[in-house]
């Protein structure tokens, strides 16, 4: 006699403690072999270089954010903001379905392994498939995640410059690497949201919840997403991967999981996933093992470029990383051009594997397109960067770009 499954879980979250499942449809999500690979894929991709207890996935991240929507959108409906049953589970559904088109290591490899495709247009084209398999039960949650849908505020609570998504990974980066200046008060920020005309508002008495908000997220940047020997890490792994590419895509037969062999042997576009079918199946089934896996056995390949930079990173010797405030000159990204022929007498076309240079940037709060709006007592609507007694939000609008240059270390002795 078969026995109906009990899809009313609960589950023990480091960070929130217990969180449930409210549904049998987002448990049959949540089961899916889509969601359950990102199991196997770390929210932070190489960041435990750094921090060791940096191991958290995306999976943690996804059930996290599921818990935070379940709460903010209770608390809306404290407020009477009229959520059908339907439109809550739809919600809830986005948020832990938002990072399930990421690849291995996240953002590191996304225009490595794919061809400059953003992870939210491999989202949907996953949630697209999981709706032919749930016979249309994620119709509404398509039409949230796309903004389609008419009551906009369940798209900003998904996608936008406080949304959910950056509620959970903020603290639970938090949490995990330990860096306590990311703490943001998420609690406080879910109460004080609100709803005027389908629009995502904050009441004026969360202004400082806001402001402690994006300082946090603007140091997190620095000392965490945008740390420097987590720069010098994944700017290895993409010359790994490039140069993997490369020697595949010239006819050198390279060890590699069979899923990871299409994205080696192929330049992946997003047309190419529309209209092949298998390519989102064996994507479906890549994560961060098969990288790991692969990099085992390069570090023994004879080609040296790639036994080098796999056995570095196996061994964390990792490049130096110099910043700057302007762009290095020339000259000094030739000479130690130069010196690095010199030293590990590299051919030309290998040069770029070896010495790698370019920008990132900090926005904390970028106004421009999207807002973090403020309801005043007086009914008012205004955007947080232009509240009078607030000069450090409008400072944190400033993009801050810093330039890298990055480069082994033998090169320094």
């Amino acid at each position: 006699m078969n026995r109906r499954t009990n899809k009313k879980k609960i589950l023990n979250d480091p960070v929130y403690g217990f969180i449930s499942i409210p549904s049998d449809l987002i448990y049959d999500i949540i089961e899916h072999p889509y969601f359950q690979r990102l199991r196997r894929i770390k929210q932070l991709g190489l960041t435990d270089f750094v921090y060791p207890g940096a191991l958290h996935t995306r999976f943690h991240h996804a059930i996290g954010a599921m818990h935070l929507m379940s709460i903010t959108l209770d608390n809306l409906r404290s407020k009477r903001i009229p959520i059908s049953e339907e439109e809550y589970e739809a919600s809830l559904l986005a948020i832990l379905l938002h990072d399930v088109g990421h690849g291995p290591f996240s953002h590191a490899l996304e225009n490595t392994i794919l061809q400059k495709i953003p992870h939210e247009e491999l989202s949907i084209l996953v949630m697209e498939r999981l709706n032919e398999e749930m016979k249309g039960g994620l119709s509404l949650t398509l039409e949230i995640f796309r903004n389609q849908y008419h009551r906009r505020f369940f798209h900003q609570l998904v996608s936008s410059q406080l949304d959910i998504d950056r509620l959970d990974y903020l603290s639970r980066d938090s949490f995990f690497t330990g860096v306590s200046e990311g703490t943001i008060g998420a609690d406080r920020i879910i109460k004080m949201l609100t709803v005027k005309d389908d629009q995502l508002l904050v009441e004026e008495k969360g202004i400082y919840s806001i402001e402690n908000f994006l300082s946090a997220r603007r140091l997190m940047y620095w000392q965490v997403y945008l740390h420097k020997a987590t720069v010098s890490a994944e700017k290895m792994f993409i010359s790994v991967i490039r140069r993997a590419k490369h020697l595949e895509q010239t006819g050198v037969n390279l060890f590699a999981s069979p899923n990871l062999k299409v994205f080696l042997q192929k330049n992946v576009t997003l047309e190419g996933f529309k209209k092949d079918r298998n390519l989102l199946d064996a994507f479906g089934q890549l994560d961060d093992y098969d990288l790991w896996g692969a990099l085992k056995i390069w570090s023994h390949h004879e080609d040296f470029v790639l036994s080098q930079l796999s056995k570095r990173l196996l061994e964390r010797k990792l490049f130096r990383v110099v910043l700057s405030n302007t762009p290095p000159p020339e000259e000094e990204i030739q000479a130690r051009r130069d010196r690095l022929q010199l030293r590990m007498a590299l051919k030309p076309e290998e040069m770029e594997y070896f010495l790698v240079h370019g920008s990132m940037s900090n926005a904390a709060y970028v106004a421009e397109g999207q807002t973090i709006n403020i309801l005043t007592k007086k009914q008012r609507v205004i955007d947080v960067a232009e509240a009078a007694d607030l000069p450090n939000i409008r400072a944190m609008s400033k993009i801050v770009t810093k330039y890298y240059l990055c480069y082994p270390k033998e090169l320094e002795k």
